[in-house]
């Protein structure tokens, strides 16, 4: 605790302005608060560099937003050191991001570097074009994409688009340590600095348009109701939609105005069920076809079908890619289109039945890990192929190779299309999807997650991570472990034969198990939450009496014995 007195310490005089040092003066009186706000320093994550909003090195304030543009402006000079450098910057609905991208911009024009700056709110997917669009070299979104309303953040994309990786990031944090908060250039000079809009965001639309219609049928007969759920998706999904054809769309008026505070909703996370209530009890009311609803910077989307009964049931991460996936590649095989060179991709805690789809069709099924920006890095290193598709279990995809990080525009307008063209031979999505298990054989995933927080929480959770490591159980649900994955050290073992092979894929903390009747359960800390995330995958050879509703339940059944023997 002396440590971080020090550390706030520090804060209480200049370089930091007044109200900074008055409010961490007063977190002298909040001891927990005080530690939370100063044990550690922002680092990148799996989604960028995100935090709660506050005074503290552990917090996203003007100070650590301005210490990682400083560094980033001279990491950008070191690499570029005869280009005229150009970043591009977009920020959605949050908190103070008209203020935070002030102080960025102003910082960055202070270092010299030219600023192509967003007029108003706009999606990362479209930050993510603009930076290739716009030949940049860097682009910066202020996002904190699904977290609770108390959280802000900064990600970093390269000039391919993609967000930082290795060596960049780890080359970045370094340079960013490096700089005394002193050494930020908070006034900058206006001479180079951009306002963009319109022009980027009809390339933007015109883009979305082509990647995601891949039918040439006219009828766009079926019924959309969509909810931004605050966010930014507003200034780009009803657009796509009326320009491809879709006419029949009803937007969730209460939620279509962007606020950080997010006041409909408990979490602005599609991922959570109550997230798309507003939206399904309008569908029903309204026999609507499709719920499309989007996270507030608008890379992931949450989707509600109907089924059998006429119930609106909510596809989860894995099936929706399935759906996607499968729709996609049929559609270049009718085409003539399909070749060696295609791949798809997915991640380590995605469903294994993105494989089946890739063999079914001849090609290759690319495996990363967690992060979108894994797959962004492989587009950009496999140019001599062919990127079909991308997914991962937490409600993200990409279609083609032009936008590079996961796009909830491109999906919606995806997911419409896919339906309407169902809906003209009398199938449902939710028929689709059970056709493609037929195909495939079934499958069911499940996510769950605790929040632990502050260096408690941290430590907690690095605890449980070395249990499950190296104190793996003998058996879960009856079954026996028969390999361990620990990407940290980067090992594949074979638990009978004791055989250890390497796996070649950076090192990150997850440990996932493959029981013998071939479940996966896959155990990470979250990289944006203070969180440790438990992800389930189970199949059958076949469908139970033909039946999905049967097969899903008894698929269910075996995740709910394997968290009850994990004591979770």
């Amino acid at each position: 605790m002396k440590e971080i007195k020090e550390k706030a310490l520090k804060w209480c005089k200049s370089p930091f302005d007044k109200k900074t040092q008055n409010d961490v003066k007063a977190l002298f009186n909040y001891p927990n608060e005080l530690e939370n706000a100063f044990y550690k320093n922002l680092e990148f994550g799996t989604g960028g560099m995100r935090g709660i909003m506050g005074v503290g090195t552990n917090r996203i304030n003007k100070y650590t937003l301005g210490k990682a543009t400083q560094g980033l402006s001279l990491y950008l000079k070191n690499k570029f050191p005869k280009n005229k450098i150009k970043v591009v910057i977009a920020y959605d609905c949050r908190h103070n991001n008209e203020l935070y991208s002030t102080i960025v911009s102003n910082i960055l024009l202070a270092n010299g570097i030219e600023v192509y700056l967003f007029s108003s709110l706009r999606t990362t997917p479209e930050l993510s074009f603009s930076v290739r669009f716009l030949k940049a070299n860097c682009g910066i979104v202020l996002t904190a994409s699904h977290n609770p309303p108390e959280y802000n953040g900064f990600k970093v994309y390269w000039k391919d688009g993609g967000q930082i990786v290795p060596p960049y990031d780890e080359e970045l944090m370094e340079k960013i340590n490096s700089i005394n908060y002193n050494e930020i250039l908070f006034k900058g000079k206006n001479d180079q600095l951009n306002i963009i809009d319109k022009e980027i965001d009809n390339a933007f639309i015109d883009t979305s348009i082509r990647l995601a219609v891949q039918d040439d049928h006219k009828s766009k007969n079926i019924k959309i109701v969509f909810t931004s759920l605050h966010g930014t998706s507003i200034m780009s999904i009803p657009q796509v939609l009326k320009k491809a054809g879709h006419k029949l769309v009803t937007i969730i008026d209460e939620q279509s105005k962007p606020d950080g505070s997010f006041p409909t909703v408990k979490s602005p996370n599609p991922e959570e069920p109550d997230a798309l209530e507003l939206a399904i009890n309008r569908a029903k009311k309204e026999n609507a076809d499709i719920v499309i609803g989007t996270d507030p910077d608008s890379d992931r989307i949450g989707i509600a079908v109907k089924n059998k009964k006429e119930k609106f049931i909510i596809l989860n991460g894995n099936q929706t890619m399935l759906i996607m996936a499968h729709f996609i590649l049929s559609k270049r095989v009718e085409k003539g289109l399909l070749n060696s060179k295609d791949y798809i991709a997915s991640t380590i805690v995605s469903s294994p039945v993105m494989k089946k789809v890739a063999k079914n069709f001849g090609i290759e099924c690319l495996t990363t890990l967690t992060g979108f920006k894994w797959i962004s890095k492989e587009i950009e290193v496999r140019k001599s192929q062919n990127f079909i598709f991308g997914g991962e279990e937490s409600l993200g995809y990409l279609i083609g190779d032009e936008i590079r990080d996961k796009d909830a525009v491109t999906s919606a307008l995806l997911i419409c299309e896919i339906a309407a063209i169902l809906k003209t031979k009398d199938r449902t999505l939710y028929d689709f999807m059970i056709e493609c298990y037929k195909l495939y054989t079934p499958y069911k995933e499940r996510l769950i997650s605790y929040k632990i927080e502050g260096l408690s929480g941290e430590n907690k959770i690095k605890k449980m991570m070395q249990s499950f490591r190296n104190h793996p159980p003998d058996k879960i649900n009856k079954q026996s472990i028969i390999s361990i994955y620990d990407y940290l050290n980067s090992t594949n073992t074979h638990i009978e034969s004791k055989k250890v092979n390497k796996i070649n894929l950076p090192k990150s903390d997850v440990i996932i198990y493959t029981l013998n009747d071939n479940s996966k359960i896959a155990i990470r800390p979250s990289g944006t939450e203070p969180k440790i995330k438990f992800y389930f995958s189970v199949n059958n050879k076949r469908f139970k009496n033909n039946c999905w509703q049967s097969t899903e339940k008894e698929l269910d059944k075996r995740i709910d014995s394997i968290i009850s023997d994990l004591n979770l």
